[in-house]
């Protein structure tokens, strides 16, 4: 009797997370998962658990890379505010074939399972709060240099930009011109420059 191929768990993990991303947790069958993890459906279950489970992971996944990304890219800055007005250009700047060109994991899943799944909904609510919280992390940084003007609340900067960056992405997913999305991207971007002290 033949034994299973081991698999590599950072690759597999990534595979979910795309596929996952594209299609969502309740269009993904398993089927699907099969075809994408190169496993039969004993193994990933035996690997994984359940495909709630395996999303679960995957999401973890998403926020996490989006996190450190957003975390190297801020400490390599020149100013905390050209990196928050720098980040919001960077989108317009994506090759046609980037996965970074749809909405959100986080937001996809939270509209797609809010009223399905109430674990993968509240988890990717945490995952988006904890983003809010890196970036208002950011806002505070360009306070605490001088930045802004020291009755600058961090937070609601943060929730603005969250907001702006959920607008952006959703307008990429949706496949906008180029043209139009340099400009939308340009007039977020100068909305943050223009808070500058």
């Amino acid at each position: 009797m033949s034994r299973a191929t081991p698999y590599d768990r950072d690759k597999t993990l990534d595979a979910a997370m795309s596929l996952f991303w594209d299609k969502g947790y309740h269009a993904t069958s398993l089927k699907d998962l099969e075809v994408a993890l190169a496993m039969k459906p004993g193994s990933i279950y035996a690997a994984f658990k359940s495909k709630e489970n395996l999303y679960l992971l995957a999401l973890e996944r998403y926020f996490t890379n989006s996190r450190d990304f957003f975390r190297r890219k801020a400490e390599q800055a020149e100013t905390p505010l050209q990196f928050l007005a720098d980040h919001l250009r960077g989108f317009a700047l994506l090759a046609s074939g980037d996965a970074a060109r749809q909405a959100c994991m986080l937001t996809k899943t939270m509209v797609d399972t809010r009223s399905t799944d109430v674990t993968l909904a509240e988890q990717s609510r945490q995952y988006l709060l904890a983003m809010r919280t890196e970036i208002a992390n950011v806002f505070e940084a360009a306070k605490a240099c001088g930045e802004l003007f020291e009755n600058a609340d961090p937070n609601r900067l943060a929730r603005r930009y969250q907001a702006n960056l959920t607008a952006l992405r959703l307008e990429l997913h949706q496949g906008i011109d180029q043209s139009e999305l340099n400009e939308l991207a340009e007039d977020m971007a100068r909305e943050v420059e223009a808070i500058r002290r």
